[in-house]
């Protein structure tokens, strides 16, 4: 019993935390927005020897945007972005966090309206307004509890008015996507970062049977604009978010598949852990068995008491331990902050298979068991 426990137990709790990191996943992947081409200055790889990939020509700038958004008519929208470090103050408190200056259309593509308060509008961005939004992060880090909207903060020594705050998105890897702030694209350029050039450009693509296309005549663009000639790489980098999105997918669900293996293995010993103790039971209980098949006990009525045994055993040992991971897996998630689901199919699986266990690893013994000779059973001692 104790040993299917265990293999339960581990079946329950490794598969809740792989369902919640795989899902986790998805839900950092599904904020980045959707159908998304990343276009950024610098190839993607050098040649050995040659110099750095940033040139002359390896720059973006608004006039891109502009044309990018002609370029084909799979494109929906096309928007540039910088990015930077800055250090935001409120009264005595103060932080260092990632500023973002985006267009408006930053909202939409990469689904981050406000969640409390507004996006700025394009007249703002045209106007180099000095408005901002702010994560969820920084909101607790300047405020606490208190409503950010409508209150002055410092961001670099330039006085900005909070005016909506950014849904909350969670952290992937080393990176918090709530540790940002958000401001009009040409007020970052011109008043915080003092940037020329755009950092990245997002471009949205009608659907995904459509942006290998858009791909291919951004390139295009991009290579004639550059003045590239054919024997020369491209000095920009085009990325398709969704063939990013698709492999970190899999690996997350490969990451809950080796989980389950290592768990069900737990099970496996468990299982030859019954086994071993019916072989015991057998040897043990040969006597009783002789006189029951002396008295009229069938063979078929042995095997089926043994099993029952086994089955009994197992079934018990998988309830237990049900019990046990679905709180070691809610333990987990309320006390380490992991995110851990446990969903009715890894219960259902756990119960199968501990139950499958006892059926599986009993049959031998109580085989073994039913087709002892009542007369040689009898004279064991």
């Amino acid at each position: 019993m104790l040993g299917i426990l265990i293999g339960v137990t581990a079946v329950i709790a490794m598969l809740a935390i792989g369902k919640g990191a795989q899902k986790s996943v998805e839900t950092q992947l599904s904020s980045l927005g959707s159908n998304l081409v990343m276009l950024s200055p610098g190839a993607a790889r050098r040649r050995r020897g040659a110099r750095g990939a940033q040139g002359s020509f390896s720059r973006l700038a608004m006039d891109d945007v502009a044309a990018i958004r002609r370029a084909h008519p799979g494109v929906v929208r096309a928007a540039g972005e910088v990015s930077g470090n800055v250090q935001a103050v409120y009264a005595d408190k103060n932080v260092n966090t990632n500023l973002t200056g985006a267009e408006p259309e930053y909202a939409d593509m990469r689904n981050a309206q406000a969640y409390y308060g507004r996006f700025f509008t394009a007249q703002e961005n045209e106007d180099m307004a000095r408005v901002a939004l702010l994560g969820p992060t920084v909101v607790t880090a300047l405020f606490g509890e208190d409503d950010p909207v409508g209150r002055t903060i410092n961001v670099n020594s330039v006085k900005f008015r909070v005016i909506g705050v950014l849904p909350r998105k969670g952290s992937g890897g080393f990176m918090d996507q709530d540790d940002r702030i958000v401001i009009p694209l040409k007020t970052a350029m011109k008043r915080v970062l003092g940037r020329q050039f755009l950092g990245t450009v997002s471009i949205e693509t009608a659907g995904p049977e459509q942006t290998d296309a858009v791909i291919e005549s951004v390139r295009q663009l991009m290579r004639k604009r550059h003045r590239l000639p054919d024997y020369k790489e491209d000095d920009f980098t085009l990325r398709n978010m969704a063939e990013i999105q698709a492999a970190l997918t899999g690996t997350s669900k490969i990451f809950s598949l080796l989980l389950g293996i290592v768990a069900a293995i737990s099970l496996i010993v468990g299982g030859i852990g019954i086994m071993n103790i019916m072989l015991v039971s057998v040897s043990e209980r040969t006597r009783e068995i002789g006189l029951r098949k002396a008295i009229g006990a069938t063979r078929r009525a042995v095997l089926i008491q043994f099993l029952i045994e086994a089955v009994a055993m197992s079934t018990c040992g998988g309830l237990i331990g049900i019990a046990l991971g679905m709180a070691i897996a809610f333990g987990m998630s309320a006390f380490a902050g992991w995110a851990a689901i446990v969903t009715p199919q890894s219960v259902a699986l756990a119960f199968v298979f501990s139950s499958g266990t006892g059926v599986l690893f009993g049959f031998w013994p109580a085989r073994k068991a039913s087709l002892l000779s009542p007369i040689e059973a009898l004279r064991y001692e």
